[in-house]
């Protein structure tokens, strides 16, 4: 079990992370680092709205929860609680990140523009911000 608050420290590290390999102009990579804290920063937001300590991550604790063993956001953020205020408030900026998948990581390098790198990064922290 990861704890919910250690999820949310992940969360804004792999944010971090994502930063730096921007700076460094390594586009692709931060581009998919932005969509894995994306990932996680739902997974907190479950476990906030359904009262759990942690989120299940060994397949014995998501025996009865497979529904919950996804990468898939949109589904995750259906979960949340907080799906109709996100798209609401937030509906450019998710219709950004939702565009992520974890497929991404076969990527050939160089198929992410700097533009679209930044503007990536700026949507995943506005989101990460206000979940």
């Amino acid at each position: 079990m990861i704890s919910a608050d250690d999820l949310r420290n992940i969360a804004f590290e792999r944010l971090a992370d994502a930063e730096t390999l921007l700076l460094a102009r390594r586009f692709d990579s931060s581009f998919y680092l932005c969509g894995y804290s994306i990932e996680i920063a739902l997974k907190h937001k479950i476990c906030k709205t359904l009262n759990w300590a942690g989120f299940p991550s060994s397949s014995k604790e998501f025996e009865k929860l497979r529904s919950l063993r996804t990468h898939d956001l949109e589904l995750l953020l259906s979960l949340t609680g907080f799906e109709s205020e996100l798209k609401i408030r937030y509906f450019d900026e998710w219709s950004l990140v939702s565009n992520w998948t974890p497929e991404s990581r076969y990527n050939v390098t160089g198929l992410v523009s700097e533009a679209k790198a930044n503007e990536m990064f700026t949507c995943t922290s506005i989101i990460l911000l206000n979940l």
